[in-house]
């Protein structure tokens, strides 16, 4: 059994890797997402993304924490996991918009055999 935990150790690195990079590309999109919106190049706008974005940067500049910074590593995981959580959900919204501009939605999954 104790041969298996570092295989299930990669695995959850392996899936969390994938997780850091659909945050990556959020960022990377959303600015120019908006110049299509403002210069009306890409309809309809993805207000969900507008509003998952808009939460993350509140929450992170917020003075109310979950977990209060004062904790001091602990109070900066969870400003790290939660607005993580909401740039997931942003590249969530910007689907339609990565379609349209041609970026590929998921890279597809290299068989490891």
């Amino acid at each position: 059994m104790s041969l298996l935990k570092p295989w299930s150790f990669f695995s959850r690195l392996k899936h969390r890797t994938g997780a850091l990079s659909r945050m990556g590309r959020a960022l990377r999109l959303f600015a120019p997402m908006c110049a299509d919106v403002i210069k009306g190049r890409y309809r309809p706008v993805p207000w969900s993304a507008f509003m998952w974005m808009a939460l993350a940067f509140v929450y992170l500049i917020s003075p109310l924490d979950l977990i209060p910074e004062a904790l001091l590593l602990i109070g900066m995981v969870d400003d790290v996991v939660i607005v993580g959580w909401m740039l997931h959900k942003v590249d969530g919204s910007l689907e339609d918009y990565r379609r349209w501009k041609g970026v590929d939605a998921d890279p597809p999954m290299q068989n490891p055999g």
